[in-house]
């Protein structure tokens, strides 16, 4: 756990971002959470929300699978990437500060941030 704790920490590290998650992409299983992660709900609810939007857009004719969401508040931008792995896929959730934070550049870091915690 302290590799994750580790990885987490570095997460946090980047401009704006207050708070992050890893969870089970297929069970919800929050495997660790840092800073002020409430924002972003429960690993269930990630997992389900996730899982929701990626089969709409199937149906919709999406041709590949889902890489990320944004859902963006008055405050706040919740970020996530998902993370395929051999297994059940994994979510980097991030909560990011409007103020404090360049979207493009969140994303691209978050991305960047997703990949390391693969290896």
């Amino acid at each position: 756990m302290r590799a994750l704790d580790a990885s987490l920490s570095d997460v946090l590290g980047s401009p704006g971002v207050v708070g992050a998650a890893l969870v089970d992409a297929v069970t919800g299983l929050s495997y660790q959470s840092a800073g002020d992660h409430r924002l972003l709900g429960t690993g269930a609810e990630l997992a389900e929300l996730t899982n929701l939007i990626g089969e709409r857009l199937y149906e919709a004719g999406a041709e590949s699978e889902l890489e990320s969401l944004v859902v963006t508040s008055t405050r706040h931008h919740q970020v996530v990437q998902v993370l395929s792995r051999k297994g059940d896929p994994l979510l980097l959730a991030t909560v990011l500060d409007r103020e404090r934070t360049n979207l493009a550049l969140a994303l691209r870091q978050t991305a960047d941030r997703a990949q390391d915690l693969l290896a």
